[in-house]
């Protein structure tokens, strides 16, 4: 890592200003408040008060309001702060490079993934590249489609990977895999569907019940293609509830609460014991995207990992 003894020419007359007090700048930016910039620093709170002073005295301009126990931006520090995350990630980059000098035996690889991704389809190929790299750390966000693009368009994360569609100018969009989507009941609701025809079937379904993901989810927006598909246009479906990842979904399914659109790899193992029902209509599998920035450095660990995703679904097991 790249410590305090770094130095990067910043503020009047170019006087040096070392990371760490760029990262405790941010970290009380962002948090507003010096004590729990400190805990999360591991620092002691007159370290990272002194090292505010000295960034203030140096440039006689003060970057924070006290306000109570908390402080906040002056004009000064919201200008500044967007110049000192910059110079941050432009360090982080650096450290990228010395990185892959070093041949992958040691570094770091940031992933984010939206829900079904990220909890069922990665983890046995990042398990896998634990152990071809175990000197690189992998660190996984698991968000909806939206907050991983928005990760992968901030540079956050080397890669994401995502069910829903993005676009976005900044960002290059694979399409790497597809998801089977069913639609699954419990097993009293999907009764009352059995031997219904088509059309009684799908009026049933107009009148049912649903449980849904939030907005900006993959699957969320797979429901919501299912029932444009098949309902009137001035049809608005009865959400019954809208939960926030796939378990509480599944449960709340199981439970009765009403019709899912989910994945197949979320339902595989309740279908399988009897707790679900997959009810027969037929949905188009879903893309799964990777995401990378078009213009950010590809670390050697970011390849590394593409390369193996690309050959696990070349080759599945």
């Amino acid at each position: 890592m790249i410590h305090g003894a770094a130095r990067v020419k910043a503020g009047a007359g170019g006087t040096p200003v070392t990371l760490d007090q760029l990262r405790i700048f941010v970290a009380v930016a962002e948090l507003e408040h010096v004590t729990r910039a400190a805990g999360q620093l591991n620092l002691t709170q007159s370290a990272v008060s002194a090292a505010i002073g000295a960034l203030e005295h140096r440039h006689d301009m003060k970057l924070f309001d006290r306000i109570g126990r908390r402080v906040a931006l002056t004009q000064e520090g919201r200008t500044f702060l967007g110049e000192a995350r910059a110079l941050l990630v432009a360090a982080q980059r650096t450290e990228k490079v010395l990185t892959d000098i070093a041949g992958l035996k040691t570094g770091r690889l940031n992933v984010a993934a939206s829900q079904t991704t990220g909890n069922y389809w990665l983890p046995p190929r990042l398990a896998r590249f634990a152990e071809l790299y175990p000197g690189v750390a992998v660190h996984l966000t698991i968000g909806n489609t939206h907050e991983v693009a928005e990760l992968a368009v901030a540079g956050e994360v080397d890669l994401g990977l995502v069910e829903g569609a993005v676009s976005d100018p900044l960002l290059t969009v694979s399409r790497v895999d597809d998801d089977e989507l069913l639609v699954v009941a419990a097993p009293a609701l999907a009764g009352k569907l059995a031997g219904a025809d088509e059309a009684a079937r799908r009026d049933a379904i107009l009148d049912a019940p649903w449980v849904a993901r939030e907005k900006g989810s993959g699957t969320r927006e797979a429901f919501e293609e299912l029932i444009q598909s098949v309902a009137p246009p001035d049809h608005t479906p009865r959400v019954a509830l809208e939960l926030p990842s796939n378990e509480s979904l599944r449960t709340a399914v199981e439970a009765g609460a009403g019709l899912a659109v989910m994945s197949s790899l979320v339902a595989r193992a309740s279908i399988k014991a009897g707790a679900l029902i997959h009810l027969p209509f037929s949905l188009p599998t879903r893309p799964c995207y990777l995401l990378s920035h078009r213009q950010l450095y590809t670390s050697r660990a970011a390849k590394a990992m593409l390369a193996l995703i690309l050959e696990s679904v070349a080759n599945p097991r």
